[in-house]
């Protein structure tokens, strides 16, 4: 059996090693441009051809719909195969295939490749909240769920949603009875937590940089699994307060179900490449995300271990697969 596996890997190895690049090289980025899909796929053309990986510029197509869900069913069914061809996918496209928002095809039905980064969820407050920690805020969920206003960029049932739901369940709170705020996007929340309409904001860890440093809000915890670099470095995690709240919010491509083998392998090679070059740590830098650097069957394992956990949250708060 070891030796089976050594030989299989030595010979995905060899193939990636003389496989050449494909002749065209797109990144389909499943929404209008602009936003995290058209991020995801610049960042994977600004690596790829910055670091000379690929021969020809890639090209960027948009293919707009369901977080994902158009595009996912149109690489299956009618471009299986294409190995210059990746898709962007997120945290968000995985939730929404968990609760079977993206038809009939499942987690099993594309060849997940590599990430491109990730972003983490954060507990936000008011410079001034009486919220000093990740506690204060428990104990006041738990006397009086009321008391305490969610808002966030995203409706019930959304990413932004499941945070501040995941916060709730932590300090033993029924989801139903915790009060939340839509808002179109997270510029929105912002401004509403600033002006006192909510009182805590479930955003993400990339956004609160600059308003840090203006003095404005405060963050109470990062739903990440150990401390983020740079300069969100002194901020706890919930996990470190004794909340096992986590929350990534990974960016990464798939290719076609059909890709042949070989092509697949190249992808992967390369991916290990410029996961860490130092030419894309920059970019990615610049583009407000966090290193998460795993490709091939790792990243697989990953992806289907998110969906299992994602349907088992959906399930405990009654989302309802379309």
């Amino acid at each position: 059996m070891i030796k089976k596996a050594l030989f299989a890997l030595a010979a995905t190895v060899a193939m990636s090693a003389t496989q050449a690049a494909p002749d065209k090289t797109e990144c389909i980025a499943p929404a209008k441009p602009g936003g995290g899909f058209d991020l995801t796929c610049k960042l994977a053309q600004g690596g790829l051809q910055g670091g000379n990986f690929i021969d020809s510029p890639m090209r960027v197509t948009y293919m707009p719909g369901g977080i994902g869900a158009v595009a996912y069913n149109t690489v299956i069914a009618q471009r299986p195969d294409e190995a210059g061809t990746i898709v962007a996918f997120s945290g968000g496209s995985l939730l929404n295939l968990a609760i079977g928002k993206f038809g009939r095809y499942g987690v099993n039905d594309v060849k997940w490749l590599g990430t491109a980064g990730a972003d983490y969820g954060a507990i936000i407050v008011r410079a001034d909240s009486p919220f000093q920690s990740l506690k204060d805020l428990m104990a006041a969920l738990k006397a009086d769920p009321t008391s305490v206003v969610f808002g966030a960029g995203g409706s019930v049932g959304s990413q932004d949603w499941m945070k501040s739901a995941l916060v709730a369940k932590a300090a033993g709170v029924d989801f139903k009875a915790m009060r939340y705020v839509a808002f179109e996007g997270g510029g929105e929340a912002m401004t509403a937590l600033q002006g006192g309409h909510v009182k805590v904001y479930s955003g993400d860890a990339s956004e609160v940089a600059a308003h840090l440093k203006g003095g404005r809000v405060r963050v109470l915890g990062i739903l990440s699994a150990d401390r983020l670099p740079g300069e969100l470095s002194a901020i706890p995690t919930a996990k470190e307060q004794g909340y096992d709240v986590q929350w990534p919010i990974i960016r990464g491509f798939y290719v076609g179900p059909k890709v042949a083998d070989a092509d697949y392998a190249w992808w992967v090679a390369t991916f290990d490449k410029m996961l860490v070059s130092p030419e894309f740590a920059k970019l990615r830098e610049a583009q407000g995300l966090f290193p998460f650097d795993m490709t091939g069957a790792k990243l697989d394992a990953y992806v289907k271990e998110r969906v299992k956990h994602y349907a088992e949250l959906a399930k405990e708060f009654g989302m309802v697969a379309q």
